[in-house]
């Protein structure tokens, strides 16, 4: 059976903290999260697609992008009430 590719979509917010977070993760000691170095290889491929695709990454205003971008992903205080609310149903 061949490996086919597996295609993961993302919103321009989602790939640029995605960009950002996996960035620290490599510059940690990968060997501390990470106990199967074969985790590595996609780790690395995802973080070079990204940062090709992400050309706002060199922008000089690059903080303020990647902080609007999180604080658009992170849930509001609206999304926690209808969290509650659809488990208490």
């Amino acid at each position: 059976m061949e490996n086919p590719e597996i295609i993961i979509r993302l919103t321009q917010d989602e790939a640029l903290v995605l960009s950002d977070w996996l960035e620290q993760v490599q510059m940690t000691n990968l060997s501390r999260l990470v106990g199967d170095a074969a985790v590595w290889a996609p780790l690395h491929r995802i973080a070079g697609t990204l940062d090709k695709s992400l050309p706002g990454i060199f922008a000089a205003d690059y903080a303020e992008r990647l902080e609007a971008a999180r604080s658009r992903l992170r849930p509001t205080l609206d999304d926690s009430v209808s969290d509650e609310e659809g488990a208490d149903a």
